[in-house]
This record gives C-alpha cells, structure tokens and sequence, in this order.
C-alpha cells in the first residue's frame, strides 16, 4: 500500500517561489499560465495488511504533525492499494 501526500502553501500566503516560475514561464512563451504554486511530494509505502481506515489515520497524522507546518502550509492524501 503506498499513500501520496501533497503539501501546499496555504492561498493566503505569498509563493514567491511559484511567482518566479510563472514569470519565468511567462517568458519563455507559456502566456496561458495564469498562476503557479509549487509544494512538496512524499510518497510513503505503507504495510500491505494495514486496515485501510488505520492507513488513513496515520498518514493524516504523519501529514498534519511531521510533514506540514500547519501556519502556513495545507495538505492532501491518495492512498493506492
């Protein structure tokens, strides 16, 4: 079982990082991109007989407490049997 996690900046926090890609792809002729925000990916294997509920607790615990700082940051989950 594997689970995906993707880690956002919140909407209401500056990106300069995702600004400077925009701008940059602005530039290089991609003038249909209206925005860019860029985060963070982690992808965990999880134990094959782990109840799929527990999975989700735990990953959800794992996102909220050690892989986001949640002032400024958000996340979401797949998990893949």
């Amino acid at each position: 079982m594997k689970a995906h996690v993707y880690v956002t900046l919140k909407t209401s926090v500056l990106d300069p990082q995702g600004q400077t890609i925009h701008n940059a792809l602005r530039k290089i002729g991609f003038s249909d991109i209206s925005a860019v925000r860029q985060g963070k990916y982690f992808a965990l294997s999880l134990a094959d007989d782990l109840d799929p509920q527990a999975a989700r607790t735990q990953v959800e615990r794992i996102a909220r407490e050690v892989l986001t700082n949640p002032v400024i940051e958000e996340f979401t989950y797949r998990i893949e049997e």
